[in-house]
């Protein structure tokens, strides 16, 4: 099934991940709207994406998330890949603060929960709403008990709402390293661990956006898949 003429949202979908969402969705001939927190960012992303249409969107104001899906027209399908990397702490357990490190589930976690709430209710039949996780839910490292937790738990949340909100369809995706501004903007002792990593995965490279893009796509198009995060990640989990 193609997504010609189907209704897309990609929230965080102005760089990253969401932007290869957006991008691949247009190509198969969806109708996509971006949204972001920031106009800035959302007006630059548009500008690059041929017929796509933007939207400010903060989904740590759960009003504020409630009056935009109160205004527009149902949605298909919504990828939510917002993420607030400013939030992401490498930081051994002994030196956190505990109060600023529980803000890495504002956006992730209950900003989700929030789009759930108010969008879900207002999707087309056979449409799916996509989680985004990542690979440290299920490989932790030192330093990020935190980010673990909070990986863990949108995984489980995709599981929670696909029973609640069915027959809406939720499932997750899960990358690994994926070529990202994130990636770049890695603390270097973080990335130089990232990278001697990746010369011992299955498939010894960071992955590119458009390739984490396809495990939406597929999730978009297949009508009989719920309840599961699919890993996206060069045989990392296969790694010892």
């Amino acid at each position: 099934m193609d997504l010609a003429g189907r209704r897309v949202l990609v929230i965080g979908g102005t760089s990253g991940i969401g932007l290869g969402v957006a991008r691949a969705a247009l190509a198969d001939g969806a109708c996509v709207t971006v949204a972001s927190s920031g106009a800035a960012r959302v007006r630059a992303a548009i500008a690059g994406l041929d017929g796509a249409f933007g939207a400010v969107l903060d989904v740590t104001d759960e009003p504020a998330v409630a009056a935009f899906f109160a205004r527009e027209e149902p949605f298909d399908h919504i990828a939510f890949t917002a993420a607030d990397w400013g939030q992401v702490h490498h930081t051994p357990l002994a030196e956190t603060d505990i109060r600023a490190a529980a803000s890495i589930f504002d956006v992730r976690v209950w900003g989700a929960v929030a789009v759930a709430r108010h969008g879900g209710a207002k999707m087309r039949a056979g449409g799916t709403l996509i989680l985004t996780n990542g690979m440290a839910a299920h490989r932790p490292q030192p330093g990020m008990a935190v980010t673990v937790a909070m990986a863990g738990a949108i995984e489980h949340l995709v599981k929670g709402l696909a029973v609640e909100l069915a027959p809406l369809r939720v499932n997750g995706v899960c990358p690994g390293a994926i070529r990202t501004e994130a990636w770049g903007e890695l603390p270097p002792d973080f990335r130089a661990v990232q990278e001697a990593r990746l010369a011992g995965q299955l498939l010894p490279r960071v992955g590119e956006t458009a390739e984490c893009a396809e495990a939406y796509l597929y999730l978009m198009r297949n009508t009989y898949v719920t309840g599961q995060t699919l890993r996206v990640e060069g045989g990392w989990s296969l790694t010892g």
